[in-house]
């Protein structure tokens, strides 16, 4: 089915136009003999005019025709009949119209081919109906853009899936016999978003495209309401080129206040990190100054009597157990310090080095945790003898002092005893008995747990118990 042939004497002839586009009449090539003298123009076959159910005059290939790209198209009824509206809205906007227009290489062939009076401009109108991948009808528009000719798709299909991808609209009649209107591919930009058009007249809408005043353009609003609620978000519309300016107007602004809001964000980051630098200079200084009065204390609190009985009662296995904890983990010696009841410990245990600088603090209180005793610790490694005393000491309570920003906590991880001369005792039914390491386990052994007081870590060599008893401190000889 075609609309265009060549007639030996008038020239090419169109079967839609009412003088066949030379002053002739339908009646002088439809059902005449000898048969008018009409070819193809592609395939210079044989054709003869004919007249559809629905009146629909067209030209069509004599038998045995060759392979033509006209006579397998196998287009229908309602291609056609969109193609001769998009024609007729074409000249009614101002344009020159020529259906089925073929490139002069043959790389593609428009179904109606606009284009100016003086030749400045053509644009092809393509009806599509049948089903077609995004990527066939990329790759077509693409093939006329490269021979200087726009493209513009139309269908009157309810949701086309290539709608928006290319130049393209959707077309539908108000009403039964009213001429096309275009409802869907034309959009114009309020500021925000993409607002929805009326339904325009087909030929308003081709007059826009041909004086560009409609072009097509992908929509760049980076916005999650970029199109209007309840809009099919459409990656191309048809818009004036107002909207065009209006829109990159509004993505500029973006742009700037999003530039501003990070230069903004930028200088109170700044802010805050001179802000945490001079807090962090004066809290160094204030720890230095907290750590050097702990370090007078120890001294002024060295070989008192006081401070030896109380540094005496403090060698309790936890203590034992920290120390070795610090030698094992950290490499550090460390001994129980003299200003053990000093409040700068927050009733904790110090533990200091062999020239009296403080290490680590044992077991110190929360609750405690003010004043010269927040700037000291805050500064210090805070070990606790289980995960209790931890628990205490971080969980937020109602009324608990505020933690140091930058403090450290560990927990005394129970190691295996590694003392060169270790001092080993065992609780055997609540009777605490002495033990010496041996070549091979012992009896008591395979049942019970030896430990030592020096470390106050389990010892996992082989032991035997010693045949002596320590009972509440008194010692019991010959037991075993």
């Amino acid at each position: 089915m075609g609309f265009r042939a060549v007639h030996a004497s008038w020239g090419t002839v169109f079967a839609h136009l009412p003088d066949l586009g030379c002053g002739q009449a339908w009646e002088d090539v439809w059902k005449v003999s000898p048969p008018a003298p009409i070819t193809c123009a592609e395939c210079r076959h044989p054709m003869f005019a004919k007249i559809s159910a629905a009146g629909l005059r067209f030209f069509a290939h004599a038998p045995h025709a060759p392979d033509c790209e006209i006579a397998r198209q196998g287009e229908s009824e309602a291609h056609h009949l969109l193609k001769l509206e998009l024609a007729s809205a074409a000249r009614t906007a101002g344009a020159h119209a020529e259906l089925e227009v073929r490139a002069p290489d043959g790389s593609w062939r428009a179904d109606v081919l606009a284009s100016a009076p003086d030749g400045s401009w053509q644009v092809a109108l393509a009806a599509q109906l049948a089903p077609i991948t995004e990527a066939d009808i990329r790759a077509r528009t693409t093939r006329m853009r490269q021979h200087g000719v726009a493209a513009c798709w139309f269908s009157d299909r309810p949701r086309p899936p290539w709608l928006g991808k290319v130049p393209s609209a959707r077309v539908a009649r108000e009403r039964d016999g009213a001429p096309l209107s275009v409802v869907e591919g034309i959009a114009r930009f309020d500021g925000l978003c993409w607002r929805r058009v009326q339904p325009t007249a087909l030929p308003d809408f081709l007059s826009w495209v041909f004086r560009s005043q409609a072009l097509p353009h992908p929509v760049n609003a980076k916005s999650h309401h970029a199109y209007e609620e309840g809009m099919r978000d459409l990656p191309v519309v048809w818009t004036h080129p107002k909207y065009i300016a209006a829109e990159q107007t509004r993505l500029a602004g973006a742009e700037r206040e999003r530039a501003l809001a990070a230069a903004r964000d930028a200088n109170r980051q700044r802010r805050r990190e001179n802000e945490k630098a001079l807090i962090r200079e004066r809290n160094a200084a204030s720890r230095d100054r907290t750590l050097q009065q702990a370090v007078e204390a120890e001294t002024a609190a060295a070989d008192t009597p006081a401070a030896a009985e109380l540094r005496e009662r403090a060698q309790r296995p936890k203590v034992r157990r920290a120390i070795a904890y610090l030698d094992r983990q950290h490499g550090l010696t460390a001994t129980v310090g003299w200003s053990i009841e000093d409040p700068c410990w927050a009733a904790g245990i110090p533990l200091v080095n062999a020239e009296g600088v403080p290490i680590a603090v044992l077991d110190p209180s929360r609750r405690l945790l003010r004043g010269q005793a927040y700037l000291l610790l805050a500064g210090l490694l805070l070990v606790f003898s289980d995960e209790r005393g931890l628990k205490n000491f971080t969980r937020h309570a109602f009324g608990a002092p505020k933690l140091p920003s930058d403090h450290r906590v560990e927990v005394v991880q129970l190691g295996s005893c590694a003392c060169a001369t270790p001092d080993l005792f065992a609780k055997l039914d609540g009777v605490e008995y002495a033990a010496r390491p041996s070549e091979q386990f012992g009896p008591s052994a395979a049942l019970y747990v030896a430990h030592c007081r020096n470390c106050g870590c389990r010892y996992k060599q082989p032991w035997h118990r010693k045949r002596s008893a320590r009972v509440r401190g008194v010692t019991a000889s010959d037991v075993g």
